[in-house]
């Protein structure tokens, strides 16, 4: 027997490329209607909030269920509608709505309107005069605020969520100065029509100054409890501020191990007069298994599968099995394909709760412009959140690597000890409208086959700005460098140890570390020292879709100091598109000033932003 499928649609770049997209489709008993909405008297801003505001402007492409549903819609509408004319300080305000020219509340209860054509919505409203900020009294606890720190200010517009965020807004200060059972008493807010003034009367009991008490944590079943109390570095003693609880919440549901995670005070103190906790979590799948995909005309396609544990051990214990393969219509050799597979595995809260162990062994080819490598890496490493913000880690290496180069064949061993320092402040890792991430990294090392002691020192900054209210545009930038110090010459260092830019991650419009000096047979040899940098206005045009002009330019040089005597830039627009897991870039870059026989444009294809 054969039964209809359900109907669907999939769209991307705001485009439905296949499937039904009639919006009706889903709806019971569909009733389509048309909208009009007066605001006669308000001024331009006023008119695109009431607009944004009105679910029957923003969704009269939707039908509804029925003609109640109409009715019931248009009087929800009414709320919004008040509402953002309280939020602008509008408290005189008259709202008017008609459905079929009958007014809404002379309406039956459960009318009928023709279905001949869609039914006639008609809105009107009147802002009437801006109520100012009259009276302002604080009470209880919350006497000893000043109301100007929270634009609590006489003769100012009165508008309710001003009024809101700032009782909020004392209460949470009160909290951070330890006092977990603070509460609003009272929050009166009276208009007098007369003189189009609001007085306001805001009352706070901070109730006593208490320190955490007991950390319990409830709805683990694989996880161990103790391990999740202790990883949240939530102890008994401390000063209780909602900010160390925000924090412990974060850096739980960073572990990747729960689905949804709630750390709140209890309601009372306990005997000792301390304010318990409770961690409620609920447990995720552990075991995960993907795929992905890059593209780049330059440096061909590429695709990666990957499976992993997230709780291997009951602590958090990850473990991740992934392999690559790359070059994808780079070069019809399939030897010249990129290679590469292995393991790694980390242990959070690993002899403090705020370090970490880390493991991993890797095996990779690798094919470039420059030079071709064969390698397998061992490290062994432990990284320490010094604050919520800063890290630094350290770790030990062991690679081996077979080199086909500028300098002919050539086999290396070397032992590194890789020091790194990272600031983050960025409000999003995958798509950051503010803040920036600064790093700072060396690795000593000592290569066994020429007895080459070798070191690098290598520094980033990338800092994010957003313009408007809603970061509508957000100006982005990153500054690297580094240097090599070496007691042999610069083929006695692995080319993988050595500095290229170009790519995708680099200067756009280049190959994959394409951009290196060159020796006389026009062979990159890669060099001791580089600086890249670039810039992008990620312009966002609607919530799903944004373009993203660029620039990128970089200089490679053999000296330990750059001498900036072949800088290499590239330019370009890139198209963004929303997802939950971060934007999908698609970028296209022409080199300002290519090699001879270099590329003309590269695309590239990749989630996240580039930086």
């Amino acid at each position: 027997m054969l039964y209809p499928a359900d109907a669907f649609a999939f769209k991307i770049f705001g485009i439905t490329l296949w499937g039904n997209s009639d919006t009706s489709a889903d709806v019971i008993d569909p009733v389509r209607y048309t909208v009009t909405l007066d605001t006669p008297q308000a001024s331009k801003d006023m008119k695109d909030a009431l607009q944004s505001s009105s679910m029957l402007v923003q969704e009269q492409e939707k039908p509804v269920s029925g003609d109640l549903g109409v009715v019931i819609k248009a009087r929800d509408d009414m709320d919004r509608l008040l509402a953002t004319l309280y939020e602008h300080a509008y408290y005189g305000g008259s709202i008017t709505t008609t459905i079929n020219g009958t007014p809404l509340d002379k309406l039956p209860p459960n009318p009928t309107f023709p279905r001949d054509t869609p039914v006639a919505v008609n809105v009107s409203v009147v802002p009437g005069p801006v109520f100012a900020i009259g009276q302002i009294r604080l009470t209880e606890d919350a006497q000893k605020l000043d109301p100007a720190t929270y634009d609590l200010v006489s003769g100012k517009p009165a508008g309710s969520l001003l009024i809101i965020k700032a009782a909020n807004k004392m209460l949470d200060d009160l909290k951070a100065q330890s006092h977990p059972l603070a509460a609003i008493s009272k929050r009166d807010v009276v208009a007098d029509h007369a003189s189009n003034t609001v007085d306001i009367t805001i009352g706070i009991k901070a109730g006593p100054v208490a320190p955490l008490g007991a950390v319990g944590v409830s709805g683990t079943k694989a996880v161990d409890p103790a391990f999740v109390a202790k990883y949240s570095r939530l102890n008994a003693g401390q000063p209780y501020t909602p900010e160390d609880l925000r924090k412990a919440s974060d850096r739980l549901r960073k572990l990747g191990v729960f689905s949804s995670i709630t750390v709140d005070p209890e309601s009372k103190l306990d005997a000792k007069g301390a304010i318990p906790i409770n961690i409620k979590v609920s447990e995720g799948k552990f075991r995960y298994f993907g795929a992905g995909a890059t593209y780049s005309t330059i440096d061909g396609a590429g695709v990666q599968g990957y499976w992993g544990h997230r709780n291997l051990f009951g602590q958090a214990e990850a473990l991740r099995l992934e392999g690559t393969v790359s070059g994808f219509g780079k070069s019809t050799d399939t030897s010249k394909l990129d290679y590469s597979t292995g393991v790694s595995f980390s242990k959070p809260g690993y002899l403090l709760p705020s370090g970490t162990l880390d493991a991993s062994i890797k095996a990779a080819t690798l094919s470039t412009d420059s030079y071709d490598a064969n390698t397998i890496t061992g490290r062994l490493g432990y990284s320490y959140d010094l604050t919520d913000k800063d890290t630094v880690s350290a770790a030990t290496s062991l690679q081996y690597a077979s080199v086909d180069d500028a300098f002919g064949r050539n086999h290396y061993l070397t032992f590194s000890v890789p020091l790194d320092y990272v600031r983050d402040t960025r409000d999003d890792k995958l798509n950051p409208t503010e803040g920036y991430r600064a790093t700072l990294s060396t690795a000593p090392s000592y290569e066994f086959r020429n007895g080459t002691i070798f070191t690098n020192a290598e520094g980033s900054i990338s800092g994010y700005y957003g313009l408007g209210m809603e970061n509508h545009v957000v100006l982005a930038g990153k500054l690297a460098g580094g240097t090599l110090f070496s007691t042999g010459d610069l083929q006695d260092i692995p080319a993988t140890r050595r500095f290229f830019a170009g790519g995708g991650g680099s200067v756009r419009g280049y190959a994959y570390q394409g951009i290196s000096p060159r020796n006389a047979d026009d062979k990159a040899t890669g060099g001791l020292s580089y600086v890249t940098a670039s810039l992008e206005a990620r312009v966002r045009i609607t919530d799903e879709i944004g373009l993203v002009p660029f620039l990128d330019a970089g200089t490679v040089s053999t000296s330990q100091v750059p001498d900036f005597s072949d800088i290499k830039a590239g330019a370009g627009l890139g198209l963004r598109y929303a997802t939950p897991f971060g934007p999908i870039r698609l970028d296209v870059a022409v080199p300002l000033n290519p090699y001879p026989n270099g590329d003309k444009y590269g695309i590239y294809v990749g989630i996240g932003q580039t930086f």
